[in-house]
């Protein structure tokens, strides 16, 4: 029998009008956007639907946004009949996951991922920093830049040959110095505000806690791969992983390797863009991947896995 992943994007992915066209076409969808404009104190139906990307680009707004439009999406799959094994998620992409898997409520999940963006944005302030991909050198080579470098982390594991630092900015301006002396593709420096995913956005992580200590988790209806340890997470550690996962490196190359052989052989990207099933083909070429962003590509995962 295939095993299914749902898959869910982070920061980065976003586009003009994401999520309308299924919202408007399935009440179930539609439904997850006025719940969640309510949680989050703001109107993410028109902020998806009818706003310029930069609009959107703002941490404190865009994960909102991000994980909003994934979870609309993801209750317009379930219409469909359509359900997920197990999920997984890349950075913020793990709350929409958990909303995916019903342990967190689409109102409490907002609530989070507003706060949680609210905290970094606040931490990228007090203490800013710069993030790079470094593509085109072996994972052991980046970290032992990062080991020889003061003050720059591996952020970011997104598949073989492309890791992601993070950092003050002087130390990442000298690793990707180093990268490239070193024979690496190139090195690029991302529009980011902070160094997020290493130990310079911990207060970030200390604002976010009560939060999460105080919300409802239920029992969860998948299996949740964790991107922070690369292993299937038991529920009593969910907590943990949420909070620690804005200064741990984002693991996907690695639980991305854990769930194939574990079995998923079908893997469903939730949200707009298809930047991780572009990485997943580089990490195994034999997986199948669909991507759900729109009408005709909801209809193209009903059509092949309903």
């Amino acid at each position: 029998m295939t095993k299914i992943a749902f898959m869910f994007p982070g920061q980065g992915s976003l586009e003009a009008g994401m999520g309308r066209e299924v919202a408007e076409a399935v009440p179930e969808a539609m439904a997850v956007f006025d719940e969640a404009s309510e949680a989050a104190g703001m109107d993410l139906k028109k902020l998806c639907f009818e706003s310029p990307v930069e609009d959107m680009v703002d941490t404190e707004v865009q994960q909102p946004a991000l994980v909003t439009t994934c979870l609309s999406l993801d209750a317009a799959l379930r219409q469909r009949g359509i359900r997920p094994d197990v999920v997984v998620g890349h950075s913020v992409g793990e709350f929409s996951a958990l909303g995916s898997a019903s342990t967190l409520s689409v109102r409490d999940a907002i609530a989070l991922v507003r706060e949680r963006g609210l905290a970094m944005a606040e931490a990228a302030k007090q203490h800013p920093g710069s993030m790079a991909a470094i593509l085109g050198l072996a994972d052991e080579a980046v970290e032992a830049l990062c080991h020889k470098i003061h003050n720059v982390w591996p952020a970011n594991y997104n598949c073989p040959g492309q890791l992601v630092i993070s950092g003050e900015t002087p130390s990442v301006d000298e690793a990707i110095d180093e990268a490239t002396r070193e024979g690496a593709r190139r090195a690029i420096k991302l529009r980011v505000s902070g160094a997020f995913h290493s130990p310079l956005v911990a207060r970030a992580a200390e604002r976010l806690r009560p939060a999460v200590e105080k919300v409802h988790l239920a029992e969860s209806k998948a299996a949740f791969m964790s991107t922070v340890t690369a292993r299937v997470e038991e529920a009593q550690r969910y907590r943990e992983g949420l909070v620690d996962q804005l200064t741990a490196p984002v693991r996907f190359t690695q639980a991305a390797r854990e769930l194939i052989s574990d079995g998923v052989t079908t893997f469903v990207e939730v949200g707009p863009g298809n930047v991780l099933g572009g990485l997943l083909k580089r990490i195994d070429k034999s997986v199948r991947t669909f991507s759900v962003s729109d009408l005709k590509t909801l209809d193209e995962v009903t059509e092949a896995l309903g």
